[in-house]
């Protein structure tokens, strides 16, 4: 598994999981998170995740198949 951090800049408070996964170049479209959420493919701090405008905060961790993304402030 590939392990990646990204660090919202001082002053965010959040990012959407959709913009979070093309930020980290992971997918490159909405059908793409489409195939993953439905396919219960992404966990939301070890939950199943439905929602592509999830609000990904501070310590947040979200795994997809050989991914596990940690948010940390830069």
């Amino acid at each position: 598994m590939k392990k990646l951090i990204f660090k919202l800049e001082n002053g965010e408070e959040f990012i959407t999981l959709v913009n979070l996964l093309k930020y980290l170049d992971i997918i490159n479209s909405g059908g793409e998170i489409k195939y993953l959420l439905d396919n219960k493919k992404i966990l939301y701090n070890n939950q199943t995740e439905f929602r592509k405008r999830k609000k990904c905060y501070t310590e947040d961790v979200i795994s997809i198949p050989d991914y596990g993304i940690i948010i940390e402030i830069k």
